[in-house]
């Protein structure tokens, strides 16, 4: 029986570190992970929050030795913590030692062929949602529509018209005020469904809670490597509805990914292959970034390393490593135990298997710290290295618990029990590399195994002031090589990269390489490197350049699954209406045409008739119809828009700015400077690609004047006006820069993660 102890008697350590968390963590803080009271004021420092979740962990320990010194393992614990040597995933922060107290990220729920299964599997997702958690779902087992519905003499309406069932619950769903819904949707590639899964997402506006993968076969990809037909199998009751193209399905595959990012695909039977209880089950799903595969009512709770703390004096310390890796495995062990599950099925099934999913980041830094660039040979190599080390130590830390606690319950029927009986691991799995956005802002690291995405950017807090953000490591060596300047990191913001800019000796442009400084091929190399020595799966993006081709995108699929990948998130740059990652300084300047002296403005009447013309701009609040009219010298005298969607908010504010320009040019102001002001202006509903982006309603309003004064000069571009910020969306919660990383995307400045 555990033995009942009152963890509010145990105190944190008088000597115990002061974590150095960085105004922008302590921001992701307060606003998610903090106790509050009701009326929103906060409760607790960050390190009460790290004593509650190590004393909370720690007691996991009662339940296999009622003497266990509770109070020194938590203060080992929150050292590892306070430190950033180690964190674990944000629910088991949020929700330990609280009320709610569920501590797991990743589930898997079923989804049978009847209605009976679907709602319920809607029910236990609103459950798993209200508590914290991301769910994976496989809707393979769906028959297709149109397919024969015995019980009522009708026809089944398919697997997609049910997930837009799941998309609508979690639009209703917050996740305990702190984490917002995410889905993961896979189908298999032999479902008759499969092309409308594969192209469901070229409308942006649908599935918005789902991220999309179909479960590629070993079968199928050799069929697209012969150029043959395959065949698509009915799920109700097995048989072959009809034969299809291989061909012509990666093809739409590749197609759509290249024009959205979705879907992704997952070698599902690649992930079978290294099912650690292939007879409890088969693997169908993953969680929501695609990193935990997990069985029916599985669930997994996930913690991270820190790379970059790993490092001293230009060397990995590997003995402080394996005893992160040892004290961490300790830590995801006993989060299994104290968990309070969202439903019974799911602790049952989780305690099991005792998965677990010990990762890392903060890797691209530590690669800084080797002086070695993330595209080199060199990086791979670290890759597998230190991995392997880390998966190693994992399995010894496993054993270790095992001999102690008992291997766990289903070890008998594992890959392990037949393997090598003598030793009982503890955990079915150990090692995943999970995206690590909102983590990695707490620990002040790069995310995951991803590369840095910025080494400078500017950073537009609320109230429209703009602030460098450097990276630590970059700032640290400029500094030190005497070539840091406020110029250069102006110059750096332009493109947020350090490649091209003079100032800075080539030895450290090649060091602080960005995702989009790293080929796709380079990318994958590093996935497949850290891969090979983890149990579960890895969560990277794999970022192309806008220009990238189709071909290109099929290339890196067939290469991610020759080099044994489970899974593959590809992204191109401006592929998508609400793009992310903002990394120039937005041109705010009012230079052009000197406009006449504010005391000598004189607003001009109207007259009863003018000269226009319309505009038709796509935004991604419907069309825009911008009207420009001119009075009897040519001159811009109104402006007035019209969006055909929007109403309320939206609508309002673009007649204000019409209003505000009409007034500026009846007032005498040139166009130029107006549309300096607005041109480049962002939100988070984007629409268009390339040079037709269109970012805003604002920004819409300004290329239409630009437009507007081209043709009256004769179609002559004025440069000035360019806009040369890299603008890819922006939060929004806080209208910040958010960026693409492992399948998601992550603002850095409040913690938003949009697969949270």
């Amino acid at each position: 029986m555990t033995k009942r102890i009152n963890l509010n008697e145990i105190s944190l350590p008088s000597d115990a570190t002061k974590p150095a968390f960085k105004e922008n963590a302590l921001t992701v803080l307060e606003k998610r992970y903090l106790i509050k009271d009701k009326e929103g004021t906060v409760l607790e420092t960050p390190e009460d929050m790290l004593w509650r979740v190590a004393k909370t962990v720690a007691s996991g320990d009662l339940a296999y030795d009622p003497q266990a010194l509770v109070s020194k393992l938590a203060a080992e614990f929150y050292e590892t913590m306070a430190n950033f040597d180690f964190l674990p995933n944000s629910p088991t922060l949020m929700n330990a030692g609280r009320e709610l107290g569920q501590l797991s990220a990743c589930f898997v729920l079923p989804v049978e062929d009847s209605m009976e299964s679907i709602f319920e599997a809607v029910k236990q997702t609103a459950l798993i949602h209200k508590s914290g958690g991301g769910t994976g779902f496989s809707f393979s087992k769906i028959r297709p529509k149109n397919d024969t519905v015995h019980s009522t003499k009708g026809v089944s309406s398919g697997p997609l018209s049910f997930m837009s069932v799941f998309d609508c619950a979690t639009e209703t769903i917050k996740q305990g005020g702190t984490r917002r819904g995410a889905n993961m949707a896979m189908l298999r590639v032999d479902h008759p469904d499969i092309m409308d899964f594969i192209k469901v997402k070229s409308d942006l506006k649908v599935l918005n809670n789902f991220n999309l993968s179909v479960a590629i076969t070993d079968d199928f990809m050799e069929a697209v490597k012969a150029d043959q037909e395959y065949n698509l199998i009915n799920p109700r009751d097995g048989e072959i509805v009809r034969k299809q193209s291989a061909t012509k399905i990666f093809r739409q595959i590749v197609k759509q990914s290249w024009q959205s990012g979705e879907p992704g695909v997952v070698f599902i039977d690649k992930m079978n292959a290294k099912n650690p209880t292939p007879n409890a089950g088969m693997i169908e799903s993953t969680n929501p970034c695609g990193e935990q595969p997990l069985l029916p009512h599985e669930s997994c709770n996930l913690g991270s390393i820190n790379l970059a703390n790993m490092v001293e004096e230009g060397k990995i310390n590997y003995n402080k490593l394996a005893k992160t890796v040892d004290t961490a495995v300790h830590f995801l062990d006993n989060v299994i135990d104290i968990n309070r599950y969202p439903i019974p099925e799911i602790d049952r099934v989780t305690k099991k298997n005792r998965k677990i999913g010990l990762g890392v980041m903060g890797f691209a830094d530590m690669l800084i710290l080797l002086d070695t660039p993330y595209s080199s040979p060199e990086a791979v190599e670290m890759a597998e290295e230190v991995m392997h080390f880390i998966d190693k130590k994992a399995l010894d830390a496993s054993i270790k618990l095992g001999e102690k606690r008992g291997a766990f319950p289903n070890f008998p029927e594992s890959i392990y029990g037949q393997q090598n009986p003598a030793a009982p691991v503890r955990n079915a799995t150990r090692t995943t590399i999970a995206p690590t956005g909102t983590l990695s802002i707490l620990a002040n690291c790069s995310s995951g195994v991803e590369p840095i995405f910025a080494v400078a950017y500017v950073r537009r807090v609320m109230d429209n002031t703009e602030m460098f953000e450097v990276n630590q490591f970059f700032e640290k060596v400029a500094k030190e090589n005497d070539f840091f300047s406020d110029d250069l990191l102006a110059e750096v913001a332009k493109t947020g990269g350090a490649q091209g800019v003079e100032q800075i000796p080539l030895k450290y442009r090649q060091i602080f390489e960005t995702a989009h400084d790293i080929t796709p091929k380079e990318h994958i190399s590093i996935q497949a490197a850290f891969q090979k020595n983890v149990n579960n799966a890895v969560s990277k993006t794999i970022n192309f350049g806008n220009k990238a081709t189709e071909e290109d995108v099929k290339d890196t699929f067939m290469m991610a699954y020759e080099l044994d990948c489970k899974g593959i998130t590809i992204y191109r740059d401006g592929s998508r209406d609400n793009q992310v990652l903002s990394t120039n300084a937005t041109e705010t300047d009012a230079q052009g045409a000197t406009a006449p002296e504010t005391s000598k403005l004189t607003k001009r009447d109207r007259p009863t008739s003018l000269v226009g013309r319309t505009y038709q701009m796509a935004t991604g609040c419907g069309q825009m119809y911008v009207t420009i009219n001119e009075d009897e010298k040519a001159r811009q005298f109104e402006l007035f828009n019209f969006v055909g969607k929007a109403g309320g908010c939206s609508a309002s504010q673009c007649e204000a700015i019409g209003r505000l320009v009409s007034l500026a040019w009846r007032s005498g102001m040139a166009p130029e400077p107006i549309v300096k002001q607005l041109i480049g202006i962002s939100c988070h509903k984007q629409a268009g690609f390339g040079e037709n982006r269109v970012l805003s309603c604002a920004d819409a309003i300004a290329q239409a004047i630009r437009q507007h004064m081209e043709r009256n000069n004769n179609g002559e571009r004025d440069t000035s006006l360019d806009q040369t910020t890299m603008q890819f969306g922006a939060c929004p919660e806080c209208g910040g820069a958010i960026e693409h990383e492992g399948g998601c995307c992550v603002c850095h400045s409040c913690g938003y993660s949009e697969c949270a």
